[in-house]
């Protein structure tokens, strides 16, 4: 216990590190007991630093501030209304249609299935493929079933849909319009000691508007590679597997491995085993080595760095912690605990100069 007691009284002997220890706790706090409530706003903040940067760019042309916010949340509504309008209702009416197939690519996979016993007897046998095809059968079906009542759920709940879809573009807005004094009003209300506070703040406000930007732009590219290579391979149900692919890149390593299987189902079931099945998930694979080794370490490496590792860690705990939420933000809550370690003071670190100082 004495040394547990030493250690607290070295670190949070100085105000700066018990401010930004109770700043994130308090963080930690909102998120444990009010994430759910705080997601528009938490979506309206994620909106707001990726459309910053153009509104920058826009100012730096020498047009006034609300003529930049003008025009860059203008295009924002209509690309927001476009999809809403155009893309959304497509990829409605395809995963409608996929839940209905479901049952028949289910068989039609186990039929398929069961010829490889006969082709390749000493690698799996009838009652390996029976089994594995019932335990797929369950998980998908329960799939689409928690699907299925998820859009009941959300078709009753129409009206707090259409209060977000108001919400959220309004907040989008004055996020652009008002950030210099949102900021100051908050920071007016934090102690005065807090330059490490700041300092953590810089880093990460840096890090993370350059991160969702990237990952914007690499869900971008993806999605509309995976759009034309599934097209061109006339693969069924092209648009929803390649916005699942690009989707898939928010969430590294785990994200990539949950979406080959539908594209791996839908192919299957569509052209059975054979060479259109491989050129399917050679595309596939192509697209994510791509991403993986060029398009990601081209737009994000120099935001962040961090061990796959620590990628994978960030991923279970907070995805455990705030569902999917956790999922989305697990690289900059990480980005988060990357800068508060690199600047929490290291008193052992400060104490070795002034010893060698004594000894002389």
């Amino acid at each position: 216990m004495g040394s547990v007691s030493n250690w607290f009284r070295r670190h949070f002997s100085d105000p700066q590190v018990t401010v930004l220890a109770i700043l994130l706790i308090v963080g930690l706090a909102a998120i444990l007991v009010a994430g759910n409530a705080l997601a528009p706003v938490i979506a309206s903040l994620v909106i707001a630093y990726i459309l910053e940067s153009p509104v920058q760019a826009l100012a730096r042309l020498r047009l006034p501030h609300w003529a930049a916010v003008a025009i860059v949340f203008t295009s924002f509504i209509g690309a927001f209304l476009l999809a809403l309008v155009a893309v959304l209702p497509l990829l409605s009416q395809q995963v409608a249609q996929l839940v209905v197939l479901l049952p028949n690519m289910l068989t039609r996979v186990q039929e398929i299935l069961l010829e490889m016993p006969q082709r390749y007897p000493e690698l799996i046998s009838r009652n390996q493929v029976v089994e594995l095809t019932s335990a797929l059968r369950g998980e998908l079906l329960g799939l689409g079933q928690t699907a299925v009542l998820f859009s009941f759920d959300r078709i009753a709940d129409l009206l707090t849909l259409t209060v977000y879809l108001f919400l959220v573009p309004l907040m989008v807005f004055f996020f652009l319009k008002d950030r210099e004094q949102l900021v100051k009003w908050f920071t007016d209300r934090l102690p005065a000691e807090r330059s490490l506070a700041a300092e953590v703040w810089r880093d990460v406000d840096q890090k993370i508007g350059a991160y969702l930007r990237g990952k914007l732009y690499e869900i971008g590219i993806v999605g509309t590679t995976a759009w034309v290579a599934f097209s061109f391979l006339d693969l069924d149900f092209a648009l929803l597997l390649a916005f699942l692919t690009g989707v898939s890149v928010l969430i590294p390593y785990i994200g990539v491995a949950v979406v080959s299987v539908p594209v791996a189902l839908v192919g299957l079931f569509q052209f059975g085993l054979g060479g259109e099945l491989a050129a399917v998930l050679g595309a596939y694979a192509v697209i994510q080595i791509l991403d993986g080794n060029l398009l990601a370490p081209l737009l994000i490496s120099e935001v962040v760095n961090l061990h796959p590792i620590a990628v994978i860690v960030s991923i279970l705990v907070f995805g455990a912690i705030w569902g999917f939420w956790g999922l989305f933000f697990a690289i900059p809550l990480a980005t988060l605990a990357t800068a508060v370690f690199n600047a929490w003071p290291r008193p052992q670190a400060a104490a070795k100069p002034a010893r060698r100082a004594r000894q002389r």
